[in-house]
């Protein structure tokens, strides 16, 4: 997967999420996906590489970046707690989808319980048993 279509997969992804809202809080050149004012996607280009940033679990984090050499720690990010991606070999639509909806539920369980658009813990079981 080049550049261009990861960022278009990663947005196109967020957007369907339910409370999800594109902001631009760092200018134009950094689209930085929100739900209730919680950070759970950002993507820039990182000299000319285009780049998604996600949320994910520590262990999960650690995994990914051992087994996808396009995974690396979060670009300007807690380093334990996020994810760079970048496009190329092994990076497919169905791996950027699970990673842009694992973060999601991530971040709407910190949301006080009123501000939680959904459950996140069935959200992301509903999702892998629907793709």
């Amino acid at each position: 997967m080049n550049g261009t279509t990861l960022h278009k997969t990663a947005a196109d992804c967020a957007q369907e999420l339910p409370g999800a809202q594109l902001e631009h809080p760092f200018g134009d050149d950094w689209k930085v996906f929100t739900v209730r004012g919680k950070v759970f996607m950002l993507m820039t280009e990182v000299p000319g590489r285009p780049v998604v940033i996600l949320k994910a679990d520590p262990g999960e984090a650690h995994a990914l970046r051992e087994q996808y050499s396009n995974i690396t720690p979060g670009y300007h990010m807690n380093k334990k707690h996020w994810i760079t991606l970048e496009g190329g070999n092994g990076v497919d639509k169905e791996l950027v989808e699970e990673l842009v909806t694992d973060s999601y539920p991530l971040v709407v369980a910190r949301l006080p319980r009123a501000e939680r658009p959904l459950d996140p813990h069935t959200h992301g079981s509903r999702m892998r048993a629907a793709g």
